[in-house]
C-alpha cells in the first residue's frame, strides 16, 4: 500500500537493449548509476570506447526508445547531435527501458572519414 502523495520509488535497474546494425540485439540490466559501458562490460559484451570521461565520441550510440542521461558533460557531442538523439554510452545512465543502436559505425554517422 503506498502513502497518498508519496512518489513511486524508481527501479534500481533498468533493461536497456542494444541493437547492432548487422540485426543483432542483446539486452541487460543496467542499475541506476551504472553507465551503459559498465554494464556491458560486467557481462561480458564489448562495446567500442575510449577515454571514458566524454571525449573522445568513441562509444557513441544512438537511443533509439527510453530515456538515457548523461552524467557528465557529452564533450564530444554537439548540440545537434544531442538533439538527434546520439548520446555518449561511457556517461549515459538509464532512467527508463531504452534500445541504443550500437557499434563503431554510429560513431562514423556524426565524423565521416574523408579519407574513402
Amino acid at each position: 500500500m503506498s502513502t497518498p502523495g508519496a512518489e513511486a520509488e524508481e527501479p534500481e535497474r533498468y533493461e536497456v537493449t542494444l541493437c547492432w546494425r548487422d540485426g543483432r540485439e542483446t539486452s541487460l540490466l543496467v542499475a541506476r548509476d551504472e553507465t551503459v559501458v559498465d554494464a556491458a562490460e560486467r557481462v561480458g559484451l564489448s562495446l567500442p570506447y575510449g577515454c571514458l570521461y566524454g571525449a573522445c565520441g568513441t562509444c557513441t550510440g544512438k537511443l533509439l526508445d527510453g530515456t538515457l542521461e548523461h552524467r557528465a558533460e557529452p564533450r564530444a557531442l554537439k548540440e545537434r547531435h544531442r538533439e538527434a538523439g546520439y548520446v555518449l554510452l561511457c556517461l549515459a545512465v538509464p532512467r527508463s527501458v531504452c534500445r541504443v543502436e550500437v557499434g563503431a559505425t554510429v560513431q562514423a554517422d556524426l565524423v565521416p572519414n574523408p579519407w574513402k
